[in-house]
């Protein structure tokens, strides 16, 4: 292993998978390729459980409270093997997405700390995730699955 590569560290994230009236909750976001959507949550910050993170990650990006349900699956992103984002080159990440609910979405759009591509958010239909860019793209008929139970709960590098 080269010394160099031990200075760059791995980014764990947390995310959460919310589905009301066969919708599925996107964050809406915005690059110079256009619009994408993924699932709301991101970094964890040093000192936080996971759930901790997808809780505070929907408050900032969304402005709701959520109750964190189990583990559907574990993603890794290392960003060199993708044709993404040039910035993601040197950017590797692991996401642990959770099945959540929302507990209070009074507030719901009024995000105090979006990321900054994100433009917005929207409730798409399952059954026309097919016609958005969604990332990871394998999370579309992944979404589709009944109880979203998977045979193997670790995608790998995928985007």
């Amino acid at each position: 292993m080269h010394s160099k590569n031990l200075t760059k560290a791995i980014r764990s994230a947390a995310r959460a998978i919310i589905i009301e009236n066969n919708s599925v909750l996107m964050v809406q976001m915005k690059n110079e390729d256009g619009e994408f959507f993924i699932l709301p949550g991101g970094g964890q910050v040093h000192g936080e459980t996971l759930v901790q993170a997808v809780e505070r990650e929907c408050m900032e990006e969304l402005g709701i409270l959520v109750s964190v349900g189990r583990l559907v699956y574990t993603r890794e992103y290392i960003g060199k093997n993708h044709q993404f984002d040039q910035s993601h080159d040197n950017f590797h990440q692991i996401e642990h997405v959770f099945m959540c609910e929302i507990t209070n979405g009074t507030l719901m759009g009024n995000g105090h700390e979006m990321d900054k591509k994100q433009i917005g958010y929207r409730w798409i239909q399952l059954n026309e995730l097919s016609e958005y860019k969604v990332l990871p793209t394998q999370i579309k008929s992944l979404l589709q699955t009944e109880n979203l139970i998977l045979a193997n709960n670790y995608l790998g590098d995928v985007n």
